[in-house]
């Protein structure tokens, strides 16, 4: 579904992404690691066309999306979970959730779908709660349930683990495989928790200073040195 090709981005005159090229399938996560300052978040942001890309080519369902704003790029069903969450701390978590629901008109972006709240039911028992009370692990989960309304056939999170106690990553975890194994959806995890990944990995990709140094099967990680690659 998602596939980049020789992708680049200067910030000044510092190459920060170099030459990038891999893809993202339906019913798999393909986890990108890498230590911090690699150029993991600026990759995320040209996909979603926050910033643009300086040259190479992002398609998404076969079409090139190079030129497309970010409300075209959810649009057309891709979804992202930012670094930091970014939730509205003033609505409640059903405002939160229906924000998502954006891309829709009518009926459809009026009521939270059940998936969500099957998905996560503390948003359920919190869903009048403003978003702003609830804890770190439970705002990332408003924040995966906010992308997850827009029905994405392309989930990208971006370090959704930090700052999360262990209970709630666990959880996290479950869900990421859950939508993995229904087969229509792609995604594309970024992750410096390397057994997080490795846990849930079906492709791995390893970035080093703005290029992709090595890739493979997720199961396949221990034994190809993955971990040493991104210890911090």
């Amino acid at each position: 579904m998602l596939q980049v090709t020789n992708l680049n981005q200067f910030y000044g005159g510092s190459h920060i992404l170099r030459g990038l090229s891999f893809e993202a399938k339906p019913g798999e996560v393909t986890c990108l690691l890498g230590r911090n300052g690699v150029g993991k978040t600026t990759l995320l942001k040209c996909l979603m066309g926050l910033i643009p890309a300086k040259s190479g080519e992002i398609h998404w369902q076969g079409k090139t999306i190079n030129q497309h704003k970010p409300h075209q790029r959810v649009r057309a069903g891709m979804a992202y979970v930012p670094q930091g969450r970014e939730i509205f701390p003033r609505l409640t978590v059903e405002e939160n959730l229906l924000m998502g629901l954006s891309r829709f008109s009518g009926a459809q972006a009026k009521q939270v779908p059940d998936e969500i709240f099957e998905l996560f039911p503390v948003l359920h028992a919190m869903r009048y709660r403003r978003g702003g009370d609830l804890s770190g692990g439970q705002q990332q989960q408003l924040a995966i349930g906010r992308a997850l309304a827009c029905r994405p056939q392309l989930l990208v999170l971006d370090e959704p683990t930090e700052g999360i106690q262990p209970s709630v990553i666990k959880e996290i975890g479950v869900v990421i495989k859950t939508l993995a194994a229904r087969g229509d959806m792609a995604i594309l995890l970024v992750e410096q928790f390397y057994d997080f990944a490795a846990e849930l990995a079906d492709r791995y990709l390893v970035m080093s200073r703005g290029a992709i140094v090595q890739s493979g099967d997720g199961e396949n990680m221990e034994a190809e040195g993955v971990r040493h690659l991104v210890a911090i």
